[in-house]
């Protein structure tokens, strides 16, 4: 059984920090300027390309290679004409694939995610705008108003944002961390509902053990949307959303709040010790 207090995965101290290291700077800029939401001829071209070759090719490799199973696939058929109107669906981060199990999960839903920018300006960057991708910039509140307004746009035309609510991506990290306040701020101001997806793990067979040494299997849950509470004010909204998105996901991992010593929420409060007590019970626990 893989263990995180190894040091095989050196997790940082707090729960919102990347332990990967980029190895290149494309020298981009995110000011607003930039093209978030990028509709010019040549790139939906390229987008188009890359569509058909996840279809054609990575789709069926991550299935294959991560054991991939879906759950609640049905939840997308139920709701399909809310989420046509736009959505912003929200994750647990454990996997470098996991962006490409989510779109397979989702399929025919086409999705964006909100990436930490210096994974755009990355050696990937390239693969994650064409899968995608769209920076969310640090370039001053310019950036951040011409980013905003993209995201919305795109929301409004019937879009679908995907946000990493955990800040970070931890490999085969099974609790859940604090979300952040972002996606629900996103969802609460655009008037979007947020759609709840887990990443989970099981034991692999023996074959992806000692062929692949494959450390877990990987699920992808997909749960109901959930709406903003009009009746509270704009700022306890957005808490609100987070607090029972974060909740959703957990269940959805496989781990019940109720029964479990839960730490906080938010990311004012990120030390990974506050997790030991809950390690195991998303991989454990999955079918």
């Amino acid at each position: 059984m893989f263990d995180p207090k190894t040091d095989r995965f050196p997790y940082p101290e707090d729960t919102d920090k990347h332990y990967l290291t980029l190895k290149k700077d494309r020298g981009i800029v995110f000011d607003s300027s930039y093209p978030y939401v990028d509709k010019s001829r040549s790139f939906r071209f390229k987008y188009t390309v890359m569509r058909v070759m996840m279809y054609l090719v990575m789709f069926p490799l991550a299935r294959i290679r991560l054991g991939l199973r879906f759950k609640g696939r049905e939840n997308l058929k139920k709701h399909r004409e809310t989420i046509k109107k736009g959505v912003v669906s929200c994750s647990n981060h454990v996997h470098m694939w996991d962006y490409i199990s989510l779109m397979s999960a989702v399929r025919p839903f086409r999705t964006h995610v909100l990436s930490w920018a210096p994974n755009i300006n990355g050696e990937n960057g390239t693969l994650i705008r064409l899968t995608g991708g769209i920076p969310i910039p640090t370039e001053g509140i310019g950036a951040t108003v011409a980013y905003l307004r993209a995201v919305g746009k795109m929301l409004d035309e019937g879009g679908w944002a995907h946000v990493y609510s955990e800040g970070s991506m931890w490999e085969y990290y099974a609790p859940i961390r604090p979300f952040k306040r972002g996606g629900a701020a996103i969802a609460c101001d655009f008037d979007k509902p947020m759609l709840p997806i887990a990443f989970s793990f099981r034991e692999p067979g023996f074959i992806r053990k000692k062929l692949f040494r494959q450390i877990a299997c990987l699920n992808v849950s997909i749960g109901e949307p959930i709406f903003r509470d009009p009746s509270l004010p704009k700022a306890e909204q957005r808490t609100e959303l987070t607090k029972r998105c974060h909740e959703a996901v957990c269940r959805l991992a496989g781990i019940d709040p109720k029964e479990n010593i839960y730490p906080p929420l938010f990311d004012d409060s990120k030390r990974i010790d506050y997790y030991t007590s809950t390690y195991g019970v998303g991989y454990k626990g999955s079918k």
